[in-house]
């Protein structure tokens, strides 16, 4: 239900955002979404680092960003031959659905094996876990897409979906 809670939260924004600005965000390469999520895991970063913020927006709308822009990423993989730049809002909205579905059918699994370890986890760590993510999808894009043994870029798009849900989670919570 927390999962369900948090999405919802985003996908308000998402909607909203959708309805001011269209989707121009299908302009963006995986590279530059890659880029927007790793901004806004740096800016965490910074602030966990310093203790404080000179912007306005803390780190909460950030995770919200993050979990977004992975569901944008996930989208633009799925429509990678598609040449539209506008898609209507019942369109974006079906693919979120379709995505964040999706990456609570994976939480759930991994839920199930390694037991709710996110919870114990520092909010720190979290961040780390996103900034990893966001290097070896770099990685992968630098080759191309290619990869030997490891998940590719949508598998490390939907763990970052997690990771910034459960940061989302916790700070709901108030336990971090």
């Amino acid at each position: 239900m927390q999962f369900e809670s948090i999405i919802k939260i985003c996908k308000d924004i998402f909607t909203k955002k959708a309805k001011d600005y269209g989707t121009a965000w299908r302009v963006l390469r995986t590279s530059s979404i890659t880029d927007q999520i790793f901004i806004k895991a740096q800016r965490i970063r910074t602030i966990e680092e310093k203790g404080n913020q000179k912007v306005e927006e803390g780190v909460r709308s950030e995770y919200i960003g993050i979990v977004n822009y992975s569901i944008i990423g996930l989208m633009q993989l799925g429509l990678e031959n598609d040449p539209r730049i506008e898609l209507s809002i019942e369109e974006v909205n079906t693919l979120f659905d379709k995505y964040a579905t999706e990456a609570k059918g994976l939480m759930q699994d991994k839920n199930h094996d390694y037991g709710e370890a996110w919870r114990d986890m520092r909010l720190s760590s979290l961040t780390d876990l996103l900034l990893m993510k966001i290097l070896r999808i770099k990685q992968i894009e630098d080759n191309k897409g290619k990869t030997l043994i490891s998940e590719g870029i949508a598998a490390n798009y939907l763990d970052m979906l997690n990771y910034a849900t459960f940061a989302l989670i916790r700070i709901e919570e108030g336990t971090v």
